[in-house]
């Protein structure tokens, strides 16, 4: 069993302690509120992101990051990726030489374009081989209620990955190896943008057909673009790819998802955040994916009228104008 440290004590990172928990381990969760840390040593529940679900024994949380680092040989990254620079800018000193870091982080860097586990090696130096990223269709809610579920754990050393896969497995938690992390990476990522999209279209007040075409077009986009970038194209057809990409589109528990809808009836960008309690990924991604894309040469119509809607110069009705406007093509090409 292992010491493990969760950076991040929001839903995800505390789903994912869950996880740990059940494995046998040792979690010390490290959160920004006194009063989350508070409710998780006292009460044992997180009432603040997953209320009414009860932690296990073996979890604790502390406001202190030194703390929380201490002797830990699995560090879990589980900050909202556009703050994970500055966030490792203030504790990052703190991670042991030899941890293993896992990245539960879907997005890519604003301005850099970096994906997540780029930033943690430019960060802390530490080489691919303890660098992981966990992926898959995992609903934080539905984990931490343990319902059957399945996971990506990617990393270019399989050694480490098939290590981190039985740390992390449970009787309700089912993990697979992939060495891929560039396609696992794109694909926990762009799916969030889809998502967007698809909310959209709920929003909009349009059926199963309409959202069932921006997926699989979405699934598109996604596999281009990673294989410029040098991805295995069979990632995107696994639980990083399309069993992500389904529940994002497909479930009311999706932030992006519901952040979408709430654009399709038209709320602006901050009236919908304002009614969110957790940040939806995909609208900040939807900008440095765009940039990643003009960067390879590769086209991808959803995420850039995404973009545009998210920056307000067009709206939901253009979106969905705008991707049925296009020139005819065909499918696979």
């Amino acid at each position: 069993m292992v010491k493990a440290a969760v950076m991040g004590a929001g839903s995800w990172g505390t789903a994912f302690s869950i996880v740990l928990a059940d494995a046998g381990h040792s979690v010390a969760m490290w959160g920004r509120r006194s009063e989350v840390c508070d409710s998780i040593n006292q009460q044992h529940e997180n009432s603040k992101y997953l209320p009414g679900i009860a932690l296990p024994a073996n979890i604790s949380a502390t406001t202190d990051p030194a703390e929380a680092l201490a002797g830990a040989e699995l560090v879990v990254l589980a900050v909202p990726s556009q703050t994970l620079r500055s966030n490792l800018g203030d504790w990052g000193q703190h991670i042991e030489t030899d941890a293993v870091m896992v990245s539960l982080m879907k997005g890519v860097e604003l301005g850099t374009q970096l994906r997540m586990s780029e930033v943690i090696a430019e960060l802390t130096g530490a080489g691919p081989e303890r660098i992981v990223v966990v992926t898959g269709p995992n609903l934080a809610k539905e984990i931490a209620r343990r319902e059957p579920a399945a996971a990506v754990v990617a990393c270019a050393d399989e050694t480490v990955a098939e290590k981190v896969q039985s740390w992390c497995h449970t009787p309700t938690f089912r993990p697979y190896t992939n060495t891929d992390v560039v396609g696992c990476e794109l694909g926990g990522t762009v799916k969030n943008i889809i998502g967007l999209a698809v909310g959209v279209c709920d929003g909009l007040g349009y059926g199963d057909n309409t959202k069932a075409s921006v997926i699989t077009r979405g699934l598109a986009e996604t596999s281009r673009l990673g294989m410029a970038m040098g991805a295995d194209p069979m990632t995107f057809a696994g639980l990083a790819g399309l069993g992500d990409l389904v529940a994002t589109c497909s479930s009311p528990l999706s932030r992006n998802r519901t952040f979408g809808e709430k654009l399709g009836r038209g709320l602006s960008v901050e009236e919908a955040a304002a009614q969110m309690n957790q940040v939806a990924e995909g609208v900040k991604s939807c900008v440095s994916v765009a940039g990643l894309a003009e960067a390879h040469g590769v086209e991808m119509p959803i995420v850039e009228h995404v973009r545009e809607l998210v920056d307000g110069t067009t709206t939901p009705e253009g979106l969905v104008a705008a991707l049925l406007g296009r020139t005819t093509k065909p499918e696979v090409r």
